[in-house]
């Protein structure tokens, strides 16, 4: 069964740390095939930097008077810079795109081009078209996708071990059991990283994907109207949840993905058991390894299950990442998307990023157990919901975000969520 996906855009996943080491607007083409363009992508160092490299350098080279130029855009001021820069008009000319509500705003300004025309038959051959039309609105096509990149725990076998855990939890209950046995060998139990907020609203996140029906997600996408009782109910999981104290001491003020103190850090170093956190996860906590190396012991399962919520269980939360171009680039942009889809190029970000590639030949490549099991869940999921912060767009979402850090920090509560969540909806 093809998963159902919420709203036909495109969710762009982040994809590692990130600094800004330069913006620069749109570059541009010319008669006799020359162009010079911007690349805005969120990954600083290691692989995940030098696959962007490596692929600009392969595609100048293999189309010569193309100069492309890597830039390096802080994860967390991503969307904040790209926005200033698209109203400025001064955009780059490929970027890595989010989706969901923040393509369709970009979609209604006119300011991303529509490569639907422009997508190469090899291009079709080797990436399924529910993958382009995740990219998609309306039909038209307006980023290629990379990676697919579904949420779920990401935890240590050998610290399960040390606390007596057998396999992994599938229900609420059963994680909360988990939890416990890791507090009794001063183990902390989940890692999470809320001074960057969204990855603490990824906790509501998936409580509310138990919690919600399809119909109501997918109405609340439509209506931006949080009024069903499930949106209350998923904040009232969650506090809940946070009352057993899962979390890591100073959880408010850890950083998600920079340095060995980061929450994927603390996994990466056995300083906790799990984090909750997108596909990409692997890659970050590789690169925070004292070797900088993969986890030997590293695996995944999917959230839970919770009793009496009205979610189709197996749902997962996630998406397919992907790459625009700007409504002003050259003709160039699209055959540069056309040549990272390619199985080599697809492979290389495999293997750089160390999450699963969209391209059906390059999956023949994933050979990490826990790659495999993220791919299984994902396909056999009934349903796939974007990020909510995502599908909403940045006003609804950002808002989102940080009530659900105000829940976590004791100054807001579940009804708090849903009230403020309805005002930002309500001012657009």
């Amino acid at each position: 069964m093809r998963p159902h996906r919420l709203i036909a855009a495109s969710a762009v996943l982040l994809a590692g740390a990130a600094a800004l080491t330069g913006c620069s607007g749109s570059g541009g083409g010319s008669s006799d095939g020359s162009a010079s363009m911007t690349l805005w992508q969120n990954s600083t160092t290691g692989p995940g930097l030098q696959f962007w490299k490596d692929a600009a350098k392969g595609f100048e080279k293999a189309n010569p008077g193309v100069k492309i130029d890597v830039q390096t855009v802080q994860n967390e001021d991503f969307d904040g810079k790209l926005q200033t820069a698209m109203n400025s008009g001064s955009a780059p000319d490929i970027f890595l795109q989010r989706g969901g509500g923040k393509l369709q705003a970009m979609v209604e300004a006119g300011q991303v081009k529509d490569i639907t025309d422009g997508i190469s038959a090899a291009t079709k051959k080797v990436i399924p078209a529910a993958s382009l039309g995740a990219e998609s609105l309306d039909g038209k096509v307006y980023a290629m996708p990379l990676s697919v990149l579904p949420s779920g725990i990401w935890y240590s076998k050998d610290l399960f071990k040390e606390a007596g855990i057998d396999g992994t939890p599938s229900t609420l209950d059963e994680l909360n059991a988990d939890i416990a046995k890791l507090k009794a060998k001063d183990i902390a139990p989940v890692a999470l990283g809320a001074k960057d907020a969204w990855p603490a609203a990824h906790w509501y996140y998936n409580f509310a994907l138990r919690e919600c029906a399809p119909s109501a997600l997918e109405s609340a996408a439509k209506s931006k109207s949080f009024s069903d009782p499930c949106w209350l109910k998923a904040g009232q999981d969650l506090q809940q949840f946070k009352d057993t104290k899962p979390f890591n001491d100073g959880f408010l003020t850890t950083a998600a993905q920079q340095g060995a103190g980061s929450s994927a850090g603390l996994v990466a170093n056995h300083k906790a058991a799990m984090e909750l956190m997108g596909a990409w996860d692997p890659g970050v906590i590789a690169s925070l390894t004292k070797d900088e190396k993969p986890l030997p012991d590293l695996g995944w399962f999917p959230f839970p299950e919770i009793s009496g919520g009205s979610g189709k269980p197996g749902s997962i939360l996630g998406g397919v990442d992907g790459y625009s171009c700007s409504q002003a680039a050259p003709p160039q942009c699209v055959d540069f998307l056309n040549y990272i889809a390619k199985t080599e190029q697809q492979t290389a970000y495999y293997k750089a990023y160390n999450s699963p590639p969209v391209n059906t030949e390059a999956q023949a490549a994933v050979s990490e157990p826990y790659l495999k099991d993220v791919v299984k869940a994902y396909n056999a999921a009934p349903f796939v919901s974007q990020w909510l912060d995502t599908v909403y767009g940045q006003n609804v979402g950002n808002a989102l975000n940080v009530s659900v850090v105000n829940l976590l920090a004791g100054k807001g509560d579940a009804a708090g969520i849903v009230k403020t969540t309805n005002d930002a909806a309500k001012k657009g």
